[in-house]
């Protein structure tokens, strides 16, 4: 299906299947970004480590990201699939996965609100022809609450357990990596993981305390930045920004300072689901800053939270800032160099499209040198315009 954020796609085919998906999930993130950047900008802002830190607003951060913001995507995935009363009900239902979870249930709400939206599109399709006069708006009101209240009860008790333990696989393989001396390759489980916002999990519940074991002995953890490098999410948006559809360049330069400067990855992350091809310049961005990091012996005291440049800077030992920047700075020009290409340098953005549908307005007129646009007006002389002989 054709949203506002991505062309419509036609054909079949693993490419064409992809990118409809890529497509769905970018129509119940991307609606969404202004809440996003407004999280981001709390974050940045209030947290203890933030540039204004403020107790009572930074008390806004945890109940931004693991309620509003499901509950948004989990009611515009409703509404993409049955409107306003798909909406009502896939944001009860994505209620369900966010209570108690402990981590941002995204990918919980992007199941559970649009399959909560197309079981009540069901259960609408067979009552309504059956539902007597006078009683649409009871049986209405009634099968919503129903359907919502099920689905909540099933989400937390079925689709919780699920999101949890993927979360927990994705975590165990980036310890197996790392135990396995396999870092640049950590990139192909983080970066993924990372887009289905599960960097916190992974940072603060895997990397984090690994890392903290090993600056203890050595005064400085490469683990610290496996995760937390700002470098690939900074080469994607760079590569939007020049390459991406022009109806969302101007979104761009914002989430590029939130991002690098403020730290907050989770503003590129509907910029990836909304082309998922995109996902392989995160993981070589990744992979070549963290072995660049492993190349120039570069390491970090802390857990750099937020991941911004400035907190890098503030972690990093003396002495060792050539290797952390060097590695930063490789993984955004990796990034965006593969990012540009995966967009085809502009062709594959989604504007082909729209040039497309601009020349088919236009009349052609086939010449010998080949086909040829042409414009005509009123003024034209029939004389030119007529086969000779006529």
């Amino acid at each position: 299906m054709a949203t506002p954020y991505t062309p419509e796609v036609t054909g079949g085919g693993v490419k064409a299947n992809i990118q409809r998906v890529g497509g769905y999930l970018a129509g119940m993130v991307m609606p969404n970004i202004g809440a996003f950047i407004a999280w981001g900008l709390i974050t940045a802002l209030f947290i203890p480590t933030g540039w204004l830190p403020n107790k009572e607003f930074g008390a806004l951060v945890d109940p931004t990201i693991n309620v509003l913001l499901p509950v948004l995507i989990g009611y515009t995935g409703g509404r993409m699939v049955h409107g306003q009363r798909g909406a009502v009900v896939g944001a009860v239902a994505t209620i369900g996965v966010v209570v108690g979870a402990g981590i941002p249930m995204f990918l919980g709400a992007m199941i559970m609100g649009p399959a909560a939206a197309y079981v009540l599109k069901l259960i609408d399709g067979f009552i309504q022809e059956r539902t007597k006069a006078g009683f649409e708006m009871l049986v209405d009101n009634f099968s919503a609450g129903i359907i919502g209240a099920a689905a909540a009860v099933f989400g937390n008790w079925a689709i919780k357990p699920i999101v949890k333990h993927v979360t927990t696989w994705a975590g165990s393989g980036v310890e197996w990596l790392i135990h396995h001396h396999l870092l640049p390759l950590a990139s192909v489980l983080i970066e993924p993981a990372k887009v289905l916002f599960l960097n916190n999990a992974i940072n603060h519940g895997v990397l984090g305390p690994l890392g903290v074991t090993e600056a203890a002995k050595h005064g400085k953890s490469i683990l610290f930045m496996l995760e937390s490098n700002p470098g690939p999410g900074l080469g994607v948006l760079l590569a939007y920004l020049l390459f991406g559809p022009k109806r969302l360049r101007p979104s761009v330069p914002a989430a590029i300072v939130i991002q690098f400067l403020g730290g907050i990855h989770e503003i590129y992350f509907p910029y990836i689901l909304m082309k998922p091809r995109l996902i392989f310049a995160a993981m070589a961005g990744g992979a070549a800053g963290i072995g660049t990091f492993m190349v120039t012996g570069a390491g970090l005291v802390a857990t750099p939270a937020p991941g911004s440049i400035f907190a890098y800077a503030a972690e990093t030992p003396r002495g060792g800032y050539f290797g952390v920047f060097l590695g930063v700075l490789i993984a955004a020009g990796v990034s965006f160099a593969v990012g540009s290409v995966l967009l085809g340098f502009g062709r594959l953005a989604g504007d082909q499209e729209e040039e497309e549908a601009v020349a088919e307005d236009e009349p052609v007129a086939v010449t010998a040198e080949g086909p040829a646009t042409t414009t005509r007006t009123d003024e034209t002389p029939a004389a030119e315009t007529a086969p000779h002989g006529a």
